[in-house]
């Protein structure tokens, strides 16, 4: 296991496409996927008896929606009986509401995790989860029905923002190696949450060698990535406390407080990253000398991330809509990018900037369709094809692009 590589998590992975005869469990009852090679690379032989791992079943649809369920695998040889034949392994698991959801051409990921249990991933087939895995785990996109193996050691993967936005995606929480460092940082704050854009403001303030002029790209990764730590380690503080106080009432367990102090833990992680992201951007813009009006109302009470160069030229009927630009702010898009479309109505071709990666090709190629051009820090561009790049920006293309319908517009 190697501390703060992807091989902290996962052992090994085998790969492959549904077959018909897999996904369609009501017509064939099959529920085992057959022992080969490449399978027997991630599980093991051992002595050919039963093994049992605990699993964790996880699907993923088009969109990134998730269900996930409990379970047990049962790995095993079965012609252990006879001494005659070879060994013939099978991997059986039970019925589940996973399994039920799972379809011909989804791609399947039999991933062995570091604490010997076993997760099994369904991707739909064409999704954005199964880009993300895909790349995650270094198998090929021209994989088929047959498995694919891949020991983590040999091609590990740092743990770094798209690494980390994967495994949480799988409901996998990341250790965090400097968390004495980070609890040192949060000292001042004691157990409270401060306002977003302070934390915002700290994060940057703790965080060196960090130039958004020369390299805005890296800059907004590694700010975004510093505060979410800290974030991380100030929330464990106050959420432990909660639950070392216990959700008790005068019936007893209180299972509706528990509920809603869990949704609301979760619910705040989200918002303050997109604010977050947000704040990180302003000062990029700032530091960059770039003119920007933010959260201002257009038509329709619509009220974009970012305009530039104001508001008051997009309201101003001389100003040429073509020097003017609209970005939204999403941390993932899943199907939320439409909302940006209905933006800023004056501007034809809107971007978007997001921390998603490996967005599906069918939503890149829709969201070419519909005028919407995805901007990305640079280090996430490895996540897309070579047709999805040469659409994509960076964040210091959009820079650049502003900058010069800014200079035109003075002129």
């Amino acid at each position: 296991m190697n501390q703060g590589y992807l091989s902290q998590y996962f052992e090994s992975v085998a790969a492959k496409r549904l077959s018909a005869v897999e996904a369609d469990l009501e017509t064939s009852h099959q529920h085992e996927f057959n022992g080969t090679k490449e399978l027997r690379n991630v599980l093991g032989t051992g002595s050919g008896e039963k093994v049992q791992f605990p699993a964790k079943f996880v699907w993923i649809g088009e969109e990134n929606e998730a269900i996930s369920s409990d379970g047990t695998l049962t790995w095993y040889d079965a012609r252990i009986g006879n001494p005659l034949r070879s060994a013939e392994y099978r991997l059986y698991f039970y019925n589940n509401e996973v399994m039920d959801l799972a379809n011909p051409g989804d791609m399947l990921f039999i991933a062995k995790r570091s604490d010997g249990t076993v997760m099994i991933i369904i991707a739909s087939a064409g999704s954005t989860a199964e880009n993300q895995l895909l790349w995650l785990f270094a198998i090929p996109l021209s994989i088929g029905t047959n498995f694919t193996s891949q020991e983590l050691g040999t091609d590990d993967k740092e743990v770094d923002f798209t690494v980390r936005f994967i495994l949480e995606e799988l409901g996998i929480e990341v250790e965090e190696p400097e968390a004495e460092r980070l609890d040192h940082l949060l000292h001042e704050f004691g157990k409270t949450f401060p306002k977003t854009i302070e934390f915002s403001a700290f994060a940057r303030q703790t965080l060196k060698g960090v130039n958004p002029i020369e390299e805005p790209d890296n800059a907004l990764i590694a700010w975004v990535t510093h505060e979410e730590k800290l974030f991380r380690r100030l929330e464990r503080q106050i959420v432990e406390d909660r639950l070392k106080a216990g959700f008790l009432d005068s019936d007893g367990a209180d299972i509706d407080g528990f509920i809603s102090f869990s949704l609301s833990v979760q619910n705040r992680r989200k918002s303050r990253a997109g604010h977050a992201l947000e704040n990180h951007l302003e000062e990029i813009f700032r530091a960059n000398a770039i003119e920007f009006s933010k959260g201002v109302r257009t038509e329709n009470h619509s009220k974009p991330d970012f305009l530039f160069p104001s508001e008051a030229a997009y309201h101003d009927t001389k100003f040429p809509p073509t020097l003017l630009t609209m970005l939204g702010v999403k941390t993932s898009c899943k199907d939320r990018w439409r909302q940006v479309l209905s933006e800023a109505a004056k501007i034809e071709k809107k971007h978007l900037l997001t921390l998603e990666p490996g967005i599906s090709e069918n939503q890149t190629d829709e969201m070419s369709a519909s005028m919407l051009q995805l901007v990305l820090p640079k280090p996430i561009h490895e996540t897309y094809n070579d047709k999805q790049k040469s659409e994509i920006l960076t964040v210091s293309d959009f820079l650049e692009l502003v900058k010069d319908r800014n200079k035109k517009a003075k002129y």
